[in-house]
């Protein structure tokens, strides 16, 4: 008898509840055991887009959201 023969012996002398209960068991481990795609950076998503942002325009886009801020509180 081989591991699956002894596997499949045993589950069927399981109950009904206990056989699924083996079975998400089993689901969990091959859910443990595959292997996850990569995630990519966040670099790595944009490089397509050709997209070229300078220092002056960051510090631009500072200036226009918090030029005023000091004056907007009462």
């Amino acid at each position: 008898m081989n591991l699956e023969q002894a596997v499949l012996y045993k589950l069927r002398q399981l109950p009904i509840d206990k056989q699924q209960e083996l079975l998400d068991f089993a689901e969990f481990l091959y859910q443990k055991t595959t292997k996850k795609p990569a995630l990519l950076s966040v670099i790595g998503l944009c490089t397509d887009l050709k997209v070229d942002i300078k220092e002056e325009d960051i510090a631009h886009a500072r200036q226009e959201m918090w030029g005023n801020f000091p004056k907007d509180i009462d």
